[in-house]
């Protein structure tokens, strides 16, 4: 009798539904997921929307150091004997989360070249862009490293419904109006559309990312 082959593995569908040593959960806009100097004993896989992570020094400065969203990874420093998270994971919009324990992401990297090579795609476009940050953080201008930033947040050059994002002066910042016409400036430059950014009289720039003026970057 001819055995029977053994069915094709499927990431998406694997981390879509529950099973031995993983979850699903519900968070909310705001909500933590994991805190600084907790136990690190899990994966996390995000399904649907946004979260950053922040990290505070010992005088008490935080600082976000990543905006992950749908199909990114974080907490990944476990699998390298991280015992205590690095950062904390709060949600930026309402979110969808898959828990991979420890144990079950080791025996699925393991076991499924699929999940492997996903896996491992993704953390080389992290380093990539973790690269990029640092060219931008050395030679570009403070509204160019915004202007990046607020790209991806309003999911820019993707299929869907616009996502509004505002950026608010800080009080007390000499030269608001300056500042905020050099990012549109910047926007335009990344977007080639002028409709994606505006300006109202309250000093908040508005990005918005519109079908029509989508076009892949160079």
């Amino acid at each position: 009798m001819t055995p029977k082959s053994k069915p094709i593995f499927d990431p998406k569908l694997f981390l879509a539904k529950v099973g031995q040593g993983r979850t699903i959960a519900d968070y909310s806009k705001n909500q933590v997921v994991f805190s600084q100097s907790d136990r690190a004993d899990a994966v996390f896989y995000i399904q649907k929307g946004k979260m950053k992570l922040t990290v505070v020094s010992d005088v008490g400065k935080e600082a976000v150091i990543a905006i992950l969203g749908p199909c990114d990874f974080l907490g990944e420093g476990c699998l390298r004997a991280q015992p205590l998270r690095m950062a904390t994971a709060t949600a930026i919009s309402d979110c969808s989360i898959v828990r991979l324990e420890k144990a079950a992401m080791i025996r699925v990297l393991h076991d499924e070249p699929a999940f492997s090579e996903m896996f491992l795609a993704y953390l080389l476009s992290r380093n990539m862009r973790i690269e990029e940050d640092l060219v931008d953080q050395r030679f570009n201008s403070s509204e160019k490293r915004l202007a990046r930033v607020l790209l991806p947040l309003a999911n820019f050059s993707k299929e869907g419904k616009p996502e509004p994002v505002i950026c608010e002066d800080q009080p007390g910042n000499a030269g608001g109006d300056d500042w905020h016409h050099s990012l549109k400036s910047q926007l335009f430059h990344e977007t080639g559309s002028a409709k994606c950014a505006s300006l109202n009289t309250t000093g908040r720039c508005t990005f918005t990312r519109f079908p029509l003026c989508s076009r892949p970057r160079p």
